[in-house]
């Protein structure tokens, strides 16, 4: 006869605490708290493609209500170094410094960081390496603006923020 201890440990633990961030869809509190957030330009290249990544995780970032103050460090330091004392591995960190301000007082919501960086080859085409740098900057902008929403969406998650008009 089988076993019945690994069927009875599995029905003895009960609902685990997981709740889904974004629980109502577009209308739960996350989604439309997430759509009140405007998002300003951001100085530069990097600012330009950040500001674009975030407003579309954003549905828009055209709201009302808060403000994400974004500022950037872009940086592209050389790694590897040949013979010839000519870089051959190169790697670009983009890190965010970041606050949400409640637009009614002013007060900072949140004042958090969040980066990521990327490896990039060196080659012999000057060309196929700025490609390659512009190609890491923009997968680094998704990423980082992905940090900051999960962030932004973990913050209404635990603490609702007020819905517009409201004090």
């Amino acid at each position: 006869m089988r076993s019945f201890a690994p069927l009875l440990l599995i029905a003895s633990l009960g609902g685990c605490a997981l709740h889904p961030l974004y629980a109502g869809g577009g209308a739960g509190p996350v989604a439309s708290t997430l759509a009140d957030v405007q998002v300003p330009a951001i100085e530069g290249k990097s600012g330009w493609l950040m500001a674009n990544a975030l407003r579309d995780r954003l549905q828009g970032g055209d709201g009302n209500r808060y403000r994400l103050d974004v500022r950037l460090d872009d940086r592209i330091a050389g790694l590897g170094v040949r013979r010839d004392d000519s870089v051959a591995r190169e790697r670009r960190t983009l890190r965010a410094r970041y606050q949400l301000v409640d637009l009614t007082d002013g007060s900072v919501l949140i004042d958090a960081s969040a980066g990521s960086d990327a490896g990039i080859d060196v080659v012999g085409s000057e060309y196929a390496t700025i490609a390659a740098e512009n190609t890491a900057l923009e997968r680094l902008a998704g990423i980082v603006a992905d940090q900051i929403v999960a962030r932004l969406a973990s913050y209404a998650r635990q603490r609702p923020l007020a819905a517009p008009g409201a004090p």
